[in-house]
């Protein structure tokens, strides 16, 4: 399904320290060997449940608080009471950090469910165990060379639906629209999917937020069919503070084809740029200026994060 070159928003160097790793389930610090939930798990059984993507740079959480409060307002979208407070959220990741020795070049992710069920069914009143709580911090760097060769996308019939059916804003577990998508695209000898919204206008990939250069202006969704990434809002922000004319609307393939530059965004690899488009070379395929000068903000706002 995938060429030898294949690349990957998600593109790291395998660390053998991951082999070694503890992982946080549930309050305690297990070996990855030994992490595991139950099969009556919420989450394994029915993709009910929440998560969260952060990184460590220097000893620093990047906009930890706003990862945090998305979560805590996604669990009180589907009624998932987590049993911790965000005091107690916090200290747990610290926990997991500290118990595997990270302070820089890490990526964690907090997953919390509506916990092990009495039957194998999805009533949430069969989960009577409370919530389950997992956070897996791994030593992982984004492979720069990605920046050099750029991800190759594919448009697929697989869109974003509307709030009616599963809100794109929710971080759920239920990924399997964007897996469905992703397969698609592979298939098709792209990296990852390119996904319209239900009206046919260009929304987002199956795992990052999609932008657009036009003339010296940045484009991208209007945002109500995908998720609204924290680095997403992020690149809008530190447009609009340093005078990069930035738009989120409506905008269809035609103006995607033109564009003189296509980059992604997400919490792993911040930015990265697109250098193909269902078969179109994009941006001469290589990244523009308009990606580095953001790029370069990006950095520079993550240092001021941390102060």
């Amino acid at each position: 399904m995938t060429s030898p070159d294949h690349v990957s928003t998600h593109d790291a160097p395998e660390d053998v320290r991951n082999e070694n790793i503890l992982i946080y389930v549930d309050g305690n610090l297990v070996p990855r060997e030994q992490a595991v939930v139950s099969v009556y798990d919420s989450g394994f059984m029915l993709g009910d449940g929440v998560w969260e993507g952060m990184r460590i740079y220097d000893g620093h959480i990047a906009f930890m608080d706003d990862h945090i409060d998305r979560l805590l307002e996604a669990a009180l979208y589907i009624d998932l009471e987590i049993g911790k407070t965000r005091e107690e959220l916090v200290q747990a990741i610290h926990d997991t950090l500290a118990a595997n020795g990270m302070t820089n070049d890490a990526h964690i992710r907090m997953m919390v469910t509506r916990g092990k069920k009495r039957k194998p069914f999805q009533h949430p009143h069969l989960s009577v165990f409370g919530s389950t709580i997992v956070i897996i911090a791994e030593h992982s760097q984004p492979d720069d060379s990605v920046i050099g060769r750029g991800i190759r996308l594919h448009t697929v019939p697989h869109h974003r639906g509307l709030p009616l059916t599963q809100d794109s804003k929710l971080n759920s577990h239920s990924k399997l629209n964007c897996i469905i998508a992703l397969n698609h695209a592979l298939r098709a000898g792209a990296d990852e999917a390119l996904m319209l919204d239900p009206f046919g206008f260009v929304n987002t990939t199956n795992a990052c937020n999609f932008f657009i250069v036009k003339k010296g202006q940045v484009w991208t969704s209007t945002g109500d069919y995908c998720m609204n990434g924290i680095t997403r809002q992020k690149v809008i922000d530190l447009c609009r503070a340093n005078d990069i004319p930035v738009f989120e609307r409506n905008y269809s393939l035609v103006d995607t084809y033109s564009a003189d530059e296509v980059f992604l965004t997400g919490t792993f690899g911040a930015q990265t740029p697109v250098f193909e488009i269902d078969g179109r070379v994009m941006g001469g395929a290589k990244a523009g200026p308009v990606f580095h000068k953001i790029r370069k903000l990006y950095k520079d706002l993550i240092l001021q994060d941390a102060k």
